[in-house]
């Protein structure tokens, strides 16, 4: 059963919360926020500026690149070249968080991807995410927002000094509502129908 989008019917957004984290995405920034499971730090996922800073913050090498989160599935084309038509079905019965790796990305920059020319991208349901990224126009990157190999933060208090401090903007922790406390369920397809579990 696909998430059920009601569950955050009753969160009261403040236009100005957007605007202020729009913002420092339009300037390059990097924002600290909270998505559908834990917190999170992201960028606008075309600023190759802007994505490196947020390897620098996070002391990650840039290997396995980062995924990308979309208001609606209808997004998905303008940054896969081709998409497995299992992935409609994936998308539609997901019941938790669920990051898809596609082949083949396009329009993103070259340090946003995978080395094997992939990217990772998920539908959020977040009801702030989701108009953030809506009235921005442009997905956002997604990654933990912790120090690489530190644990993943679910709630704004675990999240690392050094995380918090270096980001441009914090989203108001009122916002945070999970409906899920882990990272999401990542699944990889290959262009030839091919199914891989990375992470459940």
């Amino acid at each position: 059963m696909a998430i059920d989008p009601k569950i955050y019917s009753n969160m009261q957004i403040n236009s100005a919360d957007i605007n202020n984290a729009i913002e420092v995405l339009r300037g390059g920034g990097i924002i600290l926020y909270p998505t559908d499971n834990i917190w999170g730090i992201g960028c606008d996922a075309t600023n190759p500026d802007a994505i490196e800073k947020i390897y620098k913050l996070k002391q990650r090498i840039e290997k396995s690149g980062l995924i990308i989160l979309v208001d609606e599935p209808g997004r998905i084309p303008s940054y896969v070249n081709e998409i497995p038509e299992i992935a409609w079905d994936l998308i539609d019965l997901a019941n938790e968080p669920l990051t898809i790796i596609y082949p083949k990305a396009k329009n993103l920059p070259k340090n946003l991807v995978a080395l094997d020319g992939s990217i990772g991208i998920r539908v959020v349901n977040h009801e702030f995410c989701k108009r953030l990224i809506q009235r921005f126009g442009k997905p956002i990157v997604s990654t933990s927002a912790n120090i690489s190999g530190q644990p993943f933060p679910q709630t704004f208090s675990e999240v690392n000094s050094i995380i918090a401090k270096g980001v441009d903007h914090v989203v108001p922790e009122t916002y945070n509502n999970p409906i899920s406390p882990k990272p999401s369920s990542i699944i990889q397809l290959g262009l030839g129908g091919t199914v891989k579990i990375i992470r459940d």
